[in-house]
């Protein structure tokens, strides 16, 4: 192709992908969204004064060969309580759940569980620590 047919080519594309850009979103636009999806909870559910809740600690999980650890730190001021679970592949390869850790305020915290063969999951729960 020479270039002027390349410009062509490529004006006609980018015009094409624009008028069906603006095709879909006008008619988006006309789809009628429920008031319910809306709608904001009253009173906890995790919003206050329409703020997302700040809760939870932030962690990452590694996995080598038959060993899962969790790397957690606790960004806001709440006690939050966390523990690891592991999920082995074998049938007869029992389960494991860490102690529960508590993770104050600006806090980390390792986890580690094992498997005796392969791990087939692994994910971590949070826990309120009542006040």
């Amino acid at each position: 192709m020479r270039p002027s047919h390349r410009r062509t080519a490529a004006a006609l594309t980018t015009a094409l992908l624009i008028t069906t850009g603006f095709a879909v979103s006008s008619a988006l636009r006309d789809i009628p969204v429920a008031a319910a999806d809306l709608s904001v909870p009253a009173s906890g559910g995790g919003m206050e004064r329409g703020r997302p809740d700040r809760f939870g600690a932030t962690c990452r999980t590694k996995i080598e060969g038959s060993r899962a650890t969790a790397s957690c730190h606790n960004p806001y001021p709440e006690t939050d309580r966390v523990r690891l679970h592991v999920e082995c592949e074998r049938w007869w390869d029992i389960d494991a759940d860490s102690e529960a850790v508590e993770i104050a305020a600006a806090r980390y915290a390792e986890l580690a569980e094992r498997c005796w063969m392969e791990i087939r999951q692994v994910w971590i729960s949070h826990e309120r620590v009542a006040s």
